[in-house]
Parts: C-alpha cells; structure tokens; sequence
C-alpha cells in the first residue's frame, strides 16, 4: 500500500447488524473505506472480484459457504486482496484452516476499534494479524517441533507480527536497522520462506512464537 492511498474493505457477515458495527468503527478511520457488504460467503467471492477490494474482513461460519471455503476461492481469483477472519469461534482447527486456505489474519469479534482498524492497517501492508490470545492454540494445531531461531530471531519476528517496521523494531530492542534486516534474512533462511508475512506465518504454525 502506497503512503496516503484509502484502503478499500469488503465487509462479509450474515448479521446484518454485525455488519454496520465493524461499518462504523472502520470508517471512522482516516484512509479506510467500506466498498461493500455482502451476506453469504458465495457472495462475498462474487464482490471481491468485482470491487477488488484491498482486504476483505470475513466471518468463518455462514449458512451456504464457510469463511474458510470463500478465502480459498477469494485468494484464487484475486490474489492481490487480502483476507482476514472476524469470528467468535477460537477452535484450534478452525484457526490452522483459514490460514491454510490464506487467510492474512483471524481476529476475534471481541476485539477494541483500534485493534481492528490496526489490523486492516497492517494486513493491508502485507504483514500477518493473529489476535495474540490465538497465537497458542495455532501452536497446538500444528504441534510442537525444535525451534531453528534464536531468542533474538523470535523477538525480531514477534514484532514484525504486531505491525512494526524494521526501525521500530530496532528503537524497541536497542538495535540498528541494519541487525533487524539481518536478523530477518537469516529466519527467512531457516523458515524456508521469502518475504516477512510468510515468517511469522510459518513461526506461529511451529508454535516458534508463543
């Protein structure tokens, strides 16, 4: 996302007055805007291709097609529009699914205003949204394996999760921007992956970030 650019959101629920709350409270917020709403997951893959939203805010469970089964088809057809589940359901299997299907994050409908707009805003970027309470539960899902990163490594990725920058994280913990990048390099080594939201994905399914 370019700097200033309005992040477009398509608002998928089947309570309509769901619906209008998460409406409000995003767009009181400067540079989001709710192109559209939709009832059902069939129709929430019908407007992601015809708005192209940037991110799409997604219940898990609806009557015709699951949260889980509309990010599949939504991530398919429009690769570039991010998905993240808004849901009230914490199950461990529930979680691993929408992340596996590609979901950016998965957020529990308890979360404050400023929770969710952080949220858009950070998925909108490209980085990953994982209510932390949630973070354990993925860990459990997935079981539990030796860790390759370092404390340090954990620290660095732990950050990169909450939407910081790499000078963020470095004024955070005391170090230069040149270290955070450094450190980012290597976990991408060890993890396997290429890019940042791939990483804390990747560490929070080994349970590597509790």
């Amino acid at each position: 996302m370019g700097e200033g650019r309005t992040i477009g959101v398509l608002l998928v629920d089947d309570h309509p007055v769901v619906r209008e709350g998460l409406c409000a409270m995003l767009e009181s917020a400067d540079g989001i805007t709710v192109v559209g709403q939709a009832g059902s997951g069939e129709e929430a893959v019908t407007q992601a291709a015809a708005l192209s939203p940037d991110l799409v805010l997604l219940d898990l469970r609806m009557g015709d097609m699951d949260g889980v089964t509309a990010t599949a088809h939504i991530r398919r057809r429009s690769p570039r529009t991010k998905v993240v589940i808004v849901t009230t359901y914490e199950d461990e299997a529930d979680i691993l699914r929408a992340v596996e299907a590609g979901a950016a994050g998965y957020l529990l409908k308890g979360s404050s205003r400023i929770e969710l707009i952080n949220a858009v805003q950070a998925a909108a970027r490209g980085e990953t949204v994982l209510t932390p309470s949630l973070a354990t539960k993925l860990f459990r899902a997935r079981g539990a394996g030796p860790s390759p990163l370092s404390e340090r490594e954990c620290e660095v990725l732990r950050l990169v999760g909450r939407g910081l920058t790499n000078a963020d994280i470095g004024k955070q913990l005391f170090i230069g921007e040149a270290t955070v990048k450094t450190h980012l390099l290597r976990t991408f080594k060890k993890l396997d992956v290429s890019d940042r939201t791939a990483a804390v994905l990747t560490a929070m399914e080994r349970g590597l970030l509790p």
